[in-house]
């Protein structure tokens, strides 16, 4: 687990790169995005973000409710991807499948899934659990029958948990591919970048901090010790690290009851669409995901990964941990076991 200090600076490398190339204008081959969760309130900002990206050439957006307005509205802004919305298809007799979901996963490349229940002030994710992970259980389903060769990118919390049970479904089906199956966990890494670079009162796009472990509190690290330049107190170490780990309850605290983390989840649910259709194209990515790893004894880890044309390409080594990264790294890994 532990590297020298040249193949830290290596990764950082590579992630600065990565994050140098977040939006580029360059013309890409057809990419079908389905958003799986797309009249929610992280799904309709990451649908509108979506079909603002070169990358994407067809946008298909499924919910329960309201997707064909939701795709009737996007449809007008002037960017060359297509639009369409789904609904469930109504219940019949006989029964048949859901006409709408496989409307919307056919031919997809990349399916995205921010559907479920948002937190609430005094939620945990793991409240969330028996609710979300239904959720995500029937869609993957129909991602296993419709579209068994996209990459599947789940953002349903809590996502340590919502990533095994799609990989059981897709094991159940037989069409389970390790490469082309992840946890967003690109929230994180945008929180740690904007927190410390307003801390050294830097630019958020001149930073680029590697969060490994999970997508949950204390499962959330942040390597703050590879970051250029910077010097903490013990004190403020620990308060940004804290503030990086638990910075969806300020916003749940902050939306008194009226929601969680949407706007920002959905702009870091795009940065990692994009950059995964980037890699799909040759360009070269390496970003943070929640992945099947075998980096640690936790089956799913978070770590830097290199992308490209199938999906994960390279899970790339963790380097070497300060002794305070190594105390939290070892508080967290029983949580994800």
């Amino acid at each position: 687990m532990i590297m020298n200090r040249v193949a830290n600076k290596a990764i950082s490398a590579a992630l600065r790169t990565t994050s140098a190339r977040t939006f580029t204008t360059t013309a890409p081959s057809a990419a079908k995005v389905a958003v799986l969760g797309a009249a929610g309130g992280i799904g309709q900002p990451l649908s509108l973000l979506c079909k603002l990206s070169p990358e994407v050439t067809e946008l298909s957006c499924y919910d329960i409710v309201g997707t064909p307005g939701v795709a009737a509205d996007l449809s007008h802004i002037p960017t060359k991807s297509s639009t369409t919305g789904s609904l469930p298809a109504p219940v019949s007799w006989p029964l048949r499948g859901d006409g709408g979901l496989e409307e919307t996963l056919k031919g997809a490349d990349i399916v995205v899934i921010p559907a479920g229940v948002p937190r609430k002030p005094g939620m945990t994710r793991d409240d969330l659990f028996n609710t979300n992970a239904s959720i995500v259980k029937t869609l993957v389903e129909g991602c296993a029958e419709y579209c068994p060769d996209a990459m599947i990118a789940i953002i349903s919390n809590p996502v340590n948990s919502t990533v095994p049970i799609a990989a059981e479904v897709l094991k159940k089906a037989g069409v389970y591919n390790p490469k082309k199956l992840v946890g967003v966990t690109t929230l994180d890494v945008c929180r740690a970048n904007t927190f410390v670079a307003n801390s050294l009162g830097k630019d958020p796009k001149d930073v680029n901090v590697t969060v490994i472990g999970g997508h949950a509190g204390i499962t959330i690290l942040p390597l703050f010790s590879r970051v250029e330049g910077a010097t903490f107190t013990d004190e403020e170490l620990e308060a940004i690290t804290v503030r990086t780990q638990f910075g969806g309850d300020e916003v749940v605290a902050a939306k008194a009851g009226a929601g969680s983390a949407t706007l920002s989840m959905a702009y870091a649910g795009y940065v990692f669409t994009e950059n995964a259709l980037k890699a799909m194209r040759g360009e070269d990515i390496v970003q943070c995901a929640y992945v099947e790893s075998d980096l640690t004894d936790a089956e799913f880890f978070a770590s830097p990964v290199k992308f490209g044309k199938d999906g994960v390409e390279e899970i790339l080594p963790l380097g070497e941990l300060s002794d305070y990264e190594q105390s939290w790294f070892d508080k967290m890994l029983p949580d994800l076991k």
